[in-house]
């Protein structure tokens, strides 16, 4: 829905079906109810989440008239989608299989075309559309330095090859599509400073002279396109798990030149260390009541000096719990955003808040997106009905803007 600060949705990753008509299905069952609530005369955006088979299916011409008559029929439209996960997101054991097929491959580059294809479509005239995607890769799958900055490199290289699709559909549609980096927590790119490290040192300077020779442009120019089509997708979540100040890092992006696509708002789980044993041993058995099989849930601790721990995952952190140096935990595990209390936890709900009112303040991107995926996952006491609980995260978000 348009806000005051941009259009606001929800991301579809919540909604079942790895294939296109079941996931369709699942569209049709809730979207209705839930822009009847909250946008009843206006239209409303969806932020779309395909997987590979799907996207193989919706390119069809007949599937996607027939979701274009839909989105019609229902004065809705889509002007964002979730590129991130690939294959299966719910029902299997997925981890960090989230990242496969990383960007050093050429099935993550299809895939992600394929997607603009589709977004181009189906994106309103006037409307620029995003795709999110993973941080290059999975940070642990490469264990010698030569390996992660090979991967770095061909990453790149793939990324570049999409921003030429990217310029293609611009010059012949007016449509200005851009693709959004999402750090995460032991990603190939894991922090703000890491993603302004990376595009401004590896992008730009190699990109720059393939977009260069590509069309024809002067290297200024090149990399005017680069950051047309290139920008940061900033998961709260994510950014709130690393303790990043989230002032001072969307500044410094903003006068690097790099624009932030989107805004995921999503809320990490968090808990202070107390002295108490027995409230420190409440802290530990919540923390595991989230220990699910399912999704990544990397842990940073912060030690009473300032510096920051990583655990992969929350057995890891778990095992580690007595550590006598850590005073906080954070917890890569998305909890509804209209609670901050869960117990002895809390969430990261006041970072959200936080970056709602620099949005508020910069305008720094149009495309916002509530991005609670973990509903079927939560301790049992936290699940609601679908439709209920993206109403509820939705109504918690419009009066921040």
């Amino acid at each position: 829905m348009i806000t005051n600060s941009g259009q606001l949705t929800y991301c579809t990753n919540i909604h079942h079906g790895e294939n296109w008509q079941d996931h369709f299905n699942e569209i049709k069952k809730y979207f209705p109810g839930i822009k009847k609530k909250l946008s009843p005369d206006n239209a409303m955006g969806i932020g779309l989440r395909l997987s590979n088979v799907a996207s193989i299916e919706l390119i069809d011409n007949k599937n996607l008239e027939v979701f274009r008559q839909w989105l019609h029929e229902n004065n809705a439209y889509v002007f964002t989608m979730n590129g991130f996960p690939y294959g299966s997101f719910h029902d299997t054991r997925v981890k960090d299989q989230v990242h496969a097929p990383d960007w050093t491959t050429k099935e993550r580059v299809a895939y992600t075309i394929r997607l603009f294809q589709i977004l181009k479509d189906l994106l309103p005239a006037g409307t620029e559309g995003g795709i999110s995607t993973s941080p290059l890769s999975y940070k642990h799958w490469f264990k010698q330095e030569d390996a992660l900055k090979n991967a770095m490199k061909l990453s790149t290289d793939n990324i570049v090859s999409v921003v030429k699709s990217l310029i293609d559909i611009h010059q012949s549609t007016g449509k200005i599509l851009h693709l959004d980096i999402e750090p995460e927590p032991d990603g190939m790119l894991e922090t703000g400073k890491e993603f302004i490290h990376w595009f401004l040192t590896e992008l730009l300077p190699g990109g720059a002279k393939t977009i260069a020779t590509k069309f024809n442009v002067t290297i200024p120019r090149a990399e005017e396109l680069l950051k047309e089509h290139v920008r940061l997708c900033y998961d709260v979540c994510h950014f709130a798990i690393g303790y990043e100040p989230h002032a001072a890092i969307i500044r410094e992006i903003l006068h690097s030149g790099i624009k932030i696509g989107k805004i995921q708002i999503s809320a990490a789980l968090k808990g202070a260390k107390n002295k108490d044993i027995l409230l420190r041993q409440n802290i530990k058995e919540s923390f595991s009541k989230y220990n699910e099989p399912t999704y990544l849930h990397q842990v940073v601790a912060k030690k009473n000096n300032d510096e920051l721990l990583r655990y992969p995952d929350l057995p890891e952190a778990l095992a580690d719990y007595d550590n006598p140096e850590v005073i906080e935990w954070r917890a890569h595990f998305h909890v509804p955003i209209f609670e901050e209390n869960f117990g002895s936890l809390q969430s990261t709900q006041k970072d959200i808040e936080e970056v709602l009112r620099l949005q508020k303040e910069i305008n720094f991107t149009n495309h916002l997106e509530v991005e609670t995926y973990t509903w079927e996952v939560l301790p049992g006491v936290l699940k609601l009905p679908i439709q209920e609980s993206v109403i509820r995260e939705l109504q918690w978000v419009i009066p921040h803007l």
